[in-house]
């Protein structure tokens, strides 16, 4: 049975987890699943159906019982707040597949009838553009919590938080690396908002100066997507040597100089990129922030899911 001893967590096997759940519906199909999947993160419908189905199903029971607080609350302390979103983070390590756990999320909450509006914003666009980041020498340090604009991530959760109508969040384009000028993500009051990024269940930095200083502090369910580190840094070189035939080819690339590398020199490329930005930020910002979330995700050396850790309520 699970592990509770002397931990914040009831940890589950992934056999164990997969048992829970079992009269919730699974409505996608393996066709949803291959267009979900990211590129260099397969998924199966077994996967789906073992892991995200209960995983599913747990965030529907929390999202009731937060729908009954509120209306409990209301009532006792007669105000006349409408239901503002249930904000979902998710967190983990650049090729961690933390974007596809992402996307099969929504596409699993949203064919609920309880939440049939789900919404998915990516820090990305909150990342401060080349330009500004090249004045400050931080392009070495994207992804970094320096490199992302953290008054706007703040402001913009706030205003959804608040119930807000039509909020707008930057977009970023991977194949030029850098923010879309005028072009914006429009949030809505949805039942759902799922926000996914690197260093999003970071605490505040130094002393909290206003009532919301933490991305994390607008969350109502957090997930961390982790992986051993070896496993993490050979699927980020497996994707940069996809990304060398495809998206790297695009003329408006800012990767199109690595396009003509050999294997071997794609290789060690991505093998100094993950040891000089990604797994120092991994490291210092990212694996720290762990133990914050409610549900751990632990992936095996194959991409499958071997381990969920669920906070102690």
């Amino acid at each position: 049975m699970y592990s509770s001893d002397l931990s914040a967590f009831v940890t589950f096997s992934r056999e164990e987890w997969a048992n829970l759940a079992q009269s919730a519906e699974l409505p996608l199909t393996a066709a949803d699943i291959q267009h979900l999947a990211a590129l260099g993160d397969p998924i199966t419908l077994a996967e789906v159906d073992a892991i995200y189905r209960p995983l599913t199903a747990l965030m529907h029971m929390y999202a009731r019982n937060t729908e009954r607080l509120f209306s409990e609350s209301k009532n006792f302390l007669g105000f006349n707040e409408l239901r503002v979103p249930w904000i979902v983070g998710i967190a983990g390590s650049v090729s961690a597949g933390k974007s596809t756990v992402a996307r099969l999320l929504r596409e699993l909450l949203s064919r609920s009838p309880q939440t049939p509006r789900v919404d998915l914003v990516t820090t990305d666009g909150f990342l401060l553009p080349n330009k500004v980041l090249d004045q400050r020498r931080l392009l070495t340090r994207k992804g970094f919590p320096e490199s992302y604009d953290r008054r706007a991530i703040l402001a913009f959760l706030a205003a959804v938080k608040s119930g807000r109508r039509h909020v707008t969040a930057p977009v970023y384009d991977h194949v030029t690396y850098d923010i879309v000028p005028n072009e914006y993500i429009v949030v809505d009051r949805p039942d759902i908002l799922i926000v996914e990024g690197l260093n999003v269940l970071q605490p505040a930095p130094g002393i909290a100066a206003h009532e919301f200083s933490a991305v994390s502090d607008f969350f109502d369910f957090t997930i961390y997507v982790d992986a051993p580190e070896d496993a993490l840094e050979r699927w980020y070189i497996e994707r940069f040597l996809k990304l060398r035939s495809t998206a790297f080819t695009n003329d408006a690339s800012y990767f199109r100089n690595y396009a003509n590398l050999t294997d071997d020199q794609a290789r060690e490329t991505a093998r100094q990129i993950w040891g000089a930005i990604n797994l120092p930020n991994l490291r210092h910002n990212i694996a720290p922030t762990r133990n914050r979330a409610t549900v751990v995700l632990t992936k095996g050396e194959e991409h499958n899911i071997e381990q969920v850790k669920v906070r102690k309520l």
